[in-house]
């Protein structure tokens, strides 16, 4: 008796051009040898990292689907959109995500100076070494030099007590609209997703409000298996796509071999009940 194909699609993760630590081609090169069939680079809120990654997959034989993750703001939350499937050359996209963009240099400075305060010099600098793209400098990169420093053990304990609501160096930002957001992806003929949903500080209430608004707006799925997910947020979010008519999705959202949750390709499958995302493209 054969066994079954699945696909092993991993649509989510991170290179050096946002905040991971590998090169596009690197990480192609780990999911081919993870044994992915399918795969995205979602960089955040950039497609420089795009033709890169789709030339490396296409070299090793593995299907490839150009993607971003955009920064949202909604009802005073960041939540994460991801967008498969896109054409990487759409101007509207390339300039939403500018646009995006515009702001990080200036709050990375103000983190910085949060973190002077409390006796933490140079942390800027410190940053932006670890920023392939000095545009996209986040908390991940000041959060690498805080490990660096000494400062704390691991990435995990700085966003225990810095960088997050009430620690210092906790600068909130203005990202994209949702609305913006969904639109930019769906003009760029890609399928907007949302992304790890159980990692939201959302009410239930909230969590209804925003699958609805973005089943409104032409979003087509949920991330169900992802990296941050535990495996009885695995069950929640099946029941939840399968509740408001979502297609799933299956990512890893991996950044860096020492700090993520699991690598490229070793998530569990979808439960076979949902419908995955990638049959929109296969």
């Amino acid at each position: 008796m054969t066994t079954p194909f699945i696909l092993n699609a991993d649509l989510h993760c991170h290179s050096v051009v946002s905040d991971g630590t590998l090169s596009p081609e690197t990480l192609a090169l780990r999911a081919f040898e993870n044994g992915v069939h399918l795969w995205a680079l979602t960089d955040h809120d950039e497609l420089g990292g795009q033709e890169r990654a789709q030339r490396a997959a296409r070299d090793l034989g593995m299907d490839y689907l150009s993607g971003v993750e955009i920064s949202v703001t909604w009802m005073g939350h960041t939540i994460h959109i991801v967008g498969l499937g896109i054409d990487a050359a759409h101007m509207g996209i390339l300039e939403g995500l500018r646009r995006t963009r515009d702001g990080r240099q200036n709050r990375a400075k103000m983190m910085a100076e949060q973190l002077a305060k409390v006796g933490i010099a140079g942390s800027y600098e410190g940053a932006l070494l670890y920023a392939g793209n000095p545009e996209l400098i986040s908390r991940t990169h000041f959060a690498r030099f805080l490990v660096e420093q000494g400062v704390c053990r691991d990435t995990d304990q700085v966003f225990k007590n810095y960088l997050v609501e009430h620690k210092p160096g906790y600068v909130p930002h203005q990202w994209a609209s949702l609305d913006d957001a969904v639109a930019w992806i769906k003009a760029a003929g890609g399928v907007a997703v949302i992304a790890h949903p159980g990692r939201y500080k959302l009410t239930a209430m909230q969590l209804d409000e925003l699958f609805k608004h973005f089943k409104e707006l032409g979003g087509l799925a949920i991330e169900v298996v992802t990296g941050s997910h535990s495996p009885a947020q695995y069950q929640i979010y099946s029941k939840a796509a399968e509740h408001y008519g979502f297609m799933a999705s299956r990512g890893s959202d991996f950044h860096d071999p020492q700090e993520s949750y699991i690598d490229l390709g070793k998530l569990p499958h979808l439960p076979e009940h949902l419908t995955p995302v990638w049959s929109v493209f296969h």
